[in-house]
C-alpha cells in the first residue's frame, strides 16, 4: 500500500500552529507510515516549533501586507511571486494526497497552488471572524473546518463543516489532580487560584494592570499563578516578592493543563485556540481581547462566549476600572464561577482534530 502524504502549512502565531501539530498527530496516530511535511514562513515562530514537535518544515519567504504606508509594502508582490514559485516546486516534488491550511500568509500561496494542481484541500479557521488568507483561500479549497456557526457569511456554505478548533491532547485528554498540581506551585488547596495568561509572548496592559493591583491578591486571600510572556518577565518578576507564597510568577508555562486544572478564575486574551482550551476544560474565565489583531477578531470571540453568559468580556481600555470589580464580584459569589464554568463546558466542541481528519481522510479517498 502507497504511503500517504500530507503537507500542512500554516503559522505566524501559536493559534495556527497548535492546531496543525494536533491534526498533524491525528493523522499519525491514523496512518503511522505516512508522511508530513510543513510550509510555513521563514522568520516565522514554526521554524523552530514544528521541528521541536519532530516534523519538517520548508520556509517560504512571505509576510502580511501592512496596513499603513510601509516600505515593506513594496516588496509584497515580490514575495509573494517568490512564494508561489517555491510553492510549486515543494507540492510538486512532494506529492501530496490533501493539503491543509491552518492560516497565516504562507498557507495562502501553498493552498493556491494545490488547488490550481487539483490537489485536495482543507483549510481550518480558527476564530468566529475569518482572516483575510482563509477568506481568499474559501473558493478554491475543497472544504473548510470552522470553530463558530454563521460563517456562511463568509465562506462558501456547502463546504463549510463545524468541527471545533483542534486543540494540545495533553489539554483535551489530561487528567490532572488539583492536589498535586497547587503542590508542584507552592499553594494551598483552602485559597482561590487565579491563573492569568496574556499569550504566548504575554500583554502589555494586563500585565501593567496585574502589577499595579498585586497587593490585590495578599489582601483578599487570593493565589495568583500569572504568565508574564518572555517580554515582561523582568518586569514584573519583583511580584513574587509581594506574592509569597501565596503565587507564583513566571515568564512562560509550558504545561498549561495542569495550569488550567489548578485554577478557579482565568484571565486570558481571547485567541481562538485559548478559548478552545478554556472551554475543553470548563472553567470560569475573564477575557481581555487583544486590541492590536486584525478585524478585532478576539472581541467576536470573546462576543461568542460572553453572548452565552460562558464568560465575562473586559475590554482593554476598561481594564483599569473594571477587571478587580470583576475579580471582587467572582471572589465573592462561587455559585456565578460555577455558572460561568459550566456554560463555558457548554460550548466545548470535542475530538475536533479527529473529526478533521476524518474530513481529511475522505479527501484522500476520492
Amino acid at each position: 500500500m502507497m504511503k500517504k502524504r500530507f503537507l500542512i502549512s500554516g503559522g505566524g502565531t501559536g493559534g495556527h500552529i497548535f492546531p496543525a501539530l494536533a491534526i498533524a498527530k491525528e493523522i499519525e496516530r491514523r496512518y503511522p507510515e505516512s508522511m508530513l511535511l510543513f510550509v510555513g514562513a521563514s522568520d516565522r515562530m514554526e521554524m523552530e516549533k514544528i521541528p521541536a514537535a519532530g516534523y519538517s518544515v520548508k520556509g517560504l519567504w512571505i509576510s502580511g501586507f501592512q496596513r499603513s504606508l510601509s516600505f515593506k509594502n513594496l516588496l509584497f508582490p515580490v514575495k509573494l511571486i517568490f512564494s508561489v514559485l517555491r510553492s510549486f516546486f515543494i507540492v510538486l516534488r512532494f506529492k501530496p494526497n490533501v493539503v491543509i491550511g491552518t492560516g497565516g500568509y504562507a498557507s495562502g500561496p501553498v493552498l493556491w497552488v494545490a488547488s490550481l494542481l487539483k490537489i485536495p484541500t482543507l483549510i481550518q479557521e480558527q476564530n468566529s471572524y475569518p482572516g483575510v488568507t482563509n477568506k481568499i483561500l474559501s473558493s478554491k479549497v475543497n472544504q473548510i473546518c470552522v470553530a463558530y456557526s454563521g460563517l456562511e457569511r463568509f465562506f462558501p456554505k456547502e463546504k463549510i463543516q463545524l468541527t471545533g478548533n483542534p486543540i494540545r491532547a495533553e489539554i483535551e485528554f489530561g487528567v490532572y489532580d488539583r492536589s498535586e498540581v497547587l503542590s508542584a506551585y507552592g499553594l494551598v488547596k483552602d485559597k482561590p487560584v487565579v491563573l492569568v495568561i496574556g499569550g504566548s509572548l504575554g500583554s502589555k496592559r494586563i500585565n501593567e494592570t496585574i502589577l499595579e493591583n498585586i497587593s490585590w491578591f495578599k489582601e483578599n486571600e487570593v493565589q495568583l499563578v500569572w504568565q508574564t510572556g518572555m517580554l515582561y518577565y523582568d518586569r514584573c518578576k519583583s511580584a513574587q516578592t509581594d506574592l509569597g507564597k501565596s503565587g507564583k510568577v513566571q515568564a512562560f508555562i509550558t504545561e498549561m493543563g495542569p495550569a488550567l486544572a489548578a485554577a478557579d478564575v482565568v484571565i486570558s486574551r481571547a485567541g481562538a485556540i485559548a478559548l478552545s482550551e478554556l472551554c475543553s476544560l470548563g472553567k470560569a474565565c475573564v477575557l481581555v481581547p487583544s486590541p492590536n489583531v486584525a478585524e478585532d477578531h478576539q472581541k467576536k470571540n470573546a462576543l461568542a462566549l460572553s453572548g452565552n453568559d460562558a464568560a465575562i468580556l473586559v475590554e482593554e481600555k476598561n481594564m483599569d476600572t473594571q477587571l478587580f470589580r470583576v475579580l471582587d464580584l467572582l471572589m465573592n459569589d462561587v455559585e456565578k464561577q460555577k455558572q460561568l464554568a459550566a456554560n463555558c463546558k457548554k460550548m466545548d466542541k470535542p475530538k475536533a482534530a479527529e473529526r478533521i481528519v476524518d474530513i481529511i481522510e475522505e479527501l484522500s479517498n476520492d
